[in-house]
């Protein structure tokens, strides 16, 4: 568990979606970045590509995207993994042509006090649902699946598997309407003792901010492909 847990508790708040905060040329930016920048995963598996935000690529697009974070929730640091040089990278793209599982990004350091976490949409097509339920470990991966739970070798930056969610809340069925709707993608005994907080549809120029204690995961809802770019902060 984070050290600093009452820190984290005091920061906490409802997500929040802020509209119409990129114009179409700032998102035609973020794309172009995205297609510049070197894969850094190609999860054939789960059929996402997955591209990190490197330093030194757009000075621009980092100065505009801080600053306007900044007008949102105050003063933060960037609080991501860092590349081969050791050089912080700034967010995670993420190319998916299918719905990424029940997960929180907590971090990797317990030591620090995390923030929020921002996702934007840079394709129009998708919804990601965030939950009220909290979770003040690592980064995880919540799954029922015993061969997901087998695996242990993992590298650095790859979230733990585990199925503690399921030990943590009340296990009250979850909703089978809101499932048919948003979520059959997952298994409705893996959401047990959850409960949707909001779902966040997809809209350009947008940008969800949640905490980085909730539970979330893709909707189900994907015409093809979508594009979006997830960035971590810390206090």
């Amino acid at each position: 568990m984070h050290k600093n847990i009452n820190e984290i508790k005091k920061l906490e708040s409802d997500p929040q979606v802020i509209k119409k905060l990129f114009d179409k040329n700032e998102i035609k930016k973020f794309l172009d970045l995205y297609n510049e920048l070197p894969t850094t995963v190609h999860n054939k598996k789960q059929n996402v590509i997955k591209k990190r935000w490197l330093k030194n690529y757009s000075d621009e697009l980092e100065n505009l995207f801080c600053s306007k974070v900044k007008n949102e929730i105050g003063d933060f640091k960037m609080d991501n993994l860092k590349d081969e040089k050791n050089e912080d990278i700034l967010g995670l793209f993420q190319e998916s042509y299918n719905p990424i599982g029940l997960h929180v990004d907590a971090g990797f350091n317990l030591d620090e006090i995390i923030f929020k976490q921002t996702l934007i949409p840079l394709t129009s097509k998708g919804s990601t649902v965030i939950f009220k339920n909290k979770f003040y470990g690592n980064s995880t991966n919540f799954t029922s699946d015993e061969n997901e739970l087998k695996i242990k070798d993992l590298k650095y930056g790859q979230n733990i598997r585990s199925s503690e969610h399921l030990e943590m809340y009340n296990k009250k069925p979850f909703d089978p309407e809101a499932h048919k709707e948003y979520l059959n993608h997952e298994k409705i005994e893996n959401l047990a003792g959850l409960e949707i907080d909001l779902v966040y549809e997809w809209e350009l120029g947008s940008m969800l901010i949640f905490d980085r204690t909730r539970l979330h995961c893709s909707s189900s809802v994907i015409d093809g492909k979508k594009i979006g770019l997830t960035t971590f902060t810390k206090k």
